[in-house]
């Protein structure tokens, strides 16, 4: 196995994604997906039933397509990799079947990766390494999470993460409260533009000081977040504005409820940085593409002096590509192959990096 610059074929299907990347090294050769979303709009969300006989009918002709973009044949690929969780459980089995299957195969080796790390690792494709001090900002449809990287394949830390729904998540459920469709993210995003984000003042979870505590004495979820009340405040007020018969000013709830969850998102997520010692920023997942998120990230992280780091919005949304990089960056820190003797693991801690 080439370890200086190993090709590597990355399967991605922890959710709704059917994802296949190839790298070579730090190189981005390709990055083919087929996403079932449509399938899962009448549904408000995503059915895991649907999201898993999805993938098994895309895999193989994603699979294809990335080997014919890259122009490389699964001879030519010195290692295979694998979302192995956090996700989906029938959804992580296709994807994890389909690696064990070329594997057995091909008899090429397999690196069965964690999925969060994974959106950190697609980092490397912009800019071939990782600066030092490094923290990652992970917000997703299932994930909001503060990391710390010492060792992007050996040493990742959970500093903070949501204690109930995702922002994605939330998102989502507010579009329906405001019959906005989904997926709710780009809609409230788009609608927001048109509202007034100081028009109504909705809670900011998890702010009060018994809970942050101070740096001295942390409190018990400092670096958490929770948006499950957020979401009760948006439909209270709605069936106020229903009860007395007035109209819902949508476009202002919509810009209030982003500003409530960007506000908490980045001020604890940039307290984070600056108490761990974390001077270079990573934000990643599908949430990643919210204009206002990135606007008052980059705000934030300018005055605190932390670099922000976001790669491109086709690399933030699940994707092989990222659990490509992550294997090709294991691969040459000396890392071992998995096996295929793994499991699926639909709550994976962030620590552990890969099987």
């Amino acid at each position: 196995m080439n370890r200086s610059e190993p090709l590597v074929l990355g399967i991605e299907s922890s959710c709704d994604e059917t994802g296949v990347g190839i790298v070579r090294g730090t190189t981005l050769l390709t990055n083919a997906v087929s996403s079932s979303m449509d399938e899962h709009v009448r549904f408000g969300g995503v059915i895991p039933e649907i999201a898993s006989r999805a993938h098994l009918d895309a895999m193989v002709p994603t699979l294809q397509q990335a080997l014919d973009e890259a122009g490389v044949t699964l001879s030519d690929v010195d290692a295979l990799a694998v979302t192995s969780g956090p996700g989906l459980s029938g959804a992580l089995m296709v994807g994890v079947a389909a690696a064990k299957a070329l594997a057995v195969a091909t008899g090429k080796p397999l690196f069965a990766v964690n999925h969060l790390v994974a959106h950190v690792g697609v980092g490397l494709l912009d800019a071939g390494t990782l600066p030092d001090n490094l923290g990652a900002l992970l917000v997703s449809g299932g994930h909001t999470e503060i990391l710390r990287v010492r060792n992007l394949a050996a040493d990742v830390e959970l500093l903070g993460s949501t204690i109930d729904d995702a922002a994605g998540e939330a998102y989502d459920k507010v579009a329906r409260i405001l019959g906005l469709g989904y997926p709710g993210g780009p809609a409230i995003d788009r609608i927001a533009a048109d509202g007034d984000p100081k028009a109504i003042r909705f809670p900011r979870g998890l702010t009060q000081p018994k809970y942050m505590g101070t740096a001295e004495e942390p409190g018990p979820h400092r670096y958490d977040w929770s948006f499950s009340g957020l979401k009760t405040a948006v439909a209270r007020f709605v069936e106020d504005c229903e009860a007395r018969g007035a109209d819902v000013p949508v476009a202002d709830v919509a810009a209030s409820f982003q500003e409530a969850v960007v506000d908490v998102i980045t001020s604890k997520a940039v307290l984070a940085c600056t108490e761990n010692g974390i001077t270079s920023l990573l934000l990643g997942g599908g949430v990643a593409s919210n204009s206002r998120l990135r606007q008052l990230t980059l705000e934030r992280c300018e005055a605190a002096g932390i670099e922000l780091i976001i790669p491109p919005s086709s690399l933030c949304t699940d994707n092989g590509a990222m659990v490509a990089a992550l294997a090709a960056r294991i691969i040459m820190d000396g890392g071992e192959p998995s096996g295929i003797g793994f499991g699926t693991d639909s709550s994976m801690p962030v620590s552990t990096v890969y099987l």
